[in-house]
Formats: C-alpha cells, sequence, structure tokens
C-alpha cells in the first residue's frame, strides 16, 4: 500500500468511529434507556408493585444522567488529546477499577464493573424505582445492584469469555489459544 492509500484508510476509520459514535448516541441509548425501563416494568411485576410506565421510563432516564456525564468528561478528554490509540481510549477516563496495574486479563474485565458512573447509575435507578413503585428505599437499591451484578456477569464477564476474548477459550494463555 502506497502512503496516500494508508492515510486515507486511516482518515476512512476515523470517519467511521464517528458515524457509529453519533449513531450509539442518538440510536441505541434511548433505546436502552427504554428496555431499562421494561426491566423495570417487568421486575415491578413480578413483585407484584403496579405503577404506570412512564414513571419506570423517567427513572431509567434519569439513571442513564452519570452515564451521559461520563461521554462528556470523555469528549473533553478526547478532544484535548493530540491523537489517541485504541488502547488509550480504554484508560483515558479512570473511573473503574481496572486501571490498577497487575491484574489479569480475567479480573480487569470483573473490575471494570466497578465503575464509578454504572456505580452512581444503579443508586439512581433504585431510588427512582422506589419513588415510582413505593417499594422501600434500601430494598429497591438492593434490587438495582444484585440486577447490575447480573449484568456484569453477563455481559462483562460471560460473553467475553464464550466468545473467546482475552482469557476465554480461544484466548492467549488457554490451551487451545497462541501463546
Amino acid at each position: 500500500m502506497t502512503e496516500s492509500e494508508i492515510a486515507e484508510e486511516i482518515q476512512t476509520a476515523s470517519r467511521k468511529a464517528l458515524v457509529a459514535g453519533i449513531a450509539k448516541g442518538v440510536f441505541v441509548m434511548p433505546l436502552l434507556t427504554l428496555m431499562l425501563a421494561a426491566a423495570l416494568w417487568v421486575c415491578a411485576w413480578l413483585l407484584d408493585r403496579s405503577t404506570p410506565f412512564g414513571r419506570l421510563m423517567s427513572a431509567a432516564a434519569l439513571a442513564m444522567l452519570p452515564i451521559a456525564l461520563y461521554h462528556l468528561v470523555f469528549t473533553f478528554c478526547a478532544l484535548a488529546q493530540h491523537s489517541l490509540s485504541e488502547a488509550r481510549v480504554q484508560d483515558l477516563v479512570p473511573s473503574s477499577l481496572a486501571v490498577l496495574s497487575g491484574l489479569t486479563p480475567k479480573m480487569q474485565r470483573v473490575l471494570r464493573g466497578v465503575d464509578f458512573f454504572n456505580l452512581w447509575s444503579v443508586g439512581l435507578l433504585g431510588l427512582g424505582f422506589s419513588s415510582a413503585t413505593g417499594m422501600r428505599k434500601g430494598r429497591a437499591v438492593l434490587l438495582c445492584t444484585v440486577l447490575y451484578l447480573l449484568f456484569v456477569g453477563v455481559f462483562f464477564i460471560g460473553l467475553p469469555a464464550m466468545n473467546g476474548g482475552p482469557g476465554g477459550p480461544r484466548g492467549p494463555g488457554s490451551a487451545g489459544g497462541a501463546s
């Protein structure tokens, strides 16, 4: 490849990342908020707490505010960088315990779930669920904490391990992976 082709591919990749980020903000995040409200509605139904869906949607939207704040801080930090690599993106805004040094990849995935902004969202979600359903605040926060732990177990630990990510069945350090 010539130097101009490489520069063109780099520019195309950055444009794709920009469009994907905008699409995530416009389409994915509202859908995630709606799915979170639906999950809250199912929990309220299972716990025999009848409440209007609008209240649960409000609780879910308010719980997403710390995540939006994280993305705002990340944007300002990314704009302040001269260049930004994919490896640097993970550590640009250190908000989880995964930034500790000397951790195995499996432990990094586990500790990525102990994130300040996510835990803040879980607390707000618990308080919002309590307000919407009339459940005691302690129980509602505990319920949302358990739901978050299940989320972390599935999406940060289970699925990456099944897909052969670092430390997974076909990842580095396993019997079937190349070292």
